[in-house]
């Protein structure tokens, strides 16, 4: 065994008596179908990408939340802007 995943020689090497082919062809499939199970179950690999996916999630939410006051403040410095430049005429 290679960590939790089952390797080909040991599928290979497990018997079956009184079995058919065809039988012992699906058996294997099946052994081989566990196999792949375990090694999705306890691979972390793919938990990097899970985090940075939520990191990223976090900053976009973050970054939402502080719109609000950021367009206000944007908001105020165009009005005095206006208002100064509005005092001055041509």
């Amino acid at each position: 065994m290679t960590g939790n995943c089952l390797d080909v020689k040991s599928r290979q090497s497990i018997q079956f008596s009184n079995d058919t082919l065809e039988g012992k062809r699906m058996r294997l499939a099946i052994l081989e179908l566990i196999g792949r199970l375990q090694c999705l179950i306890f691979r972390e690999d793919g938990q990097d990408l899970v985090e940075y996916a939520l990191v990223v999630a976090m900053i976009a939410f973050a970054a939402t939340a502080g719109m609000k006051t950021l367009a206000s403040g944007i908001n105020t410095a165009f009005t005095h802007i206006n208002t100064v430049l509005g005092n001055y005429t041509v």
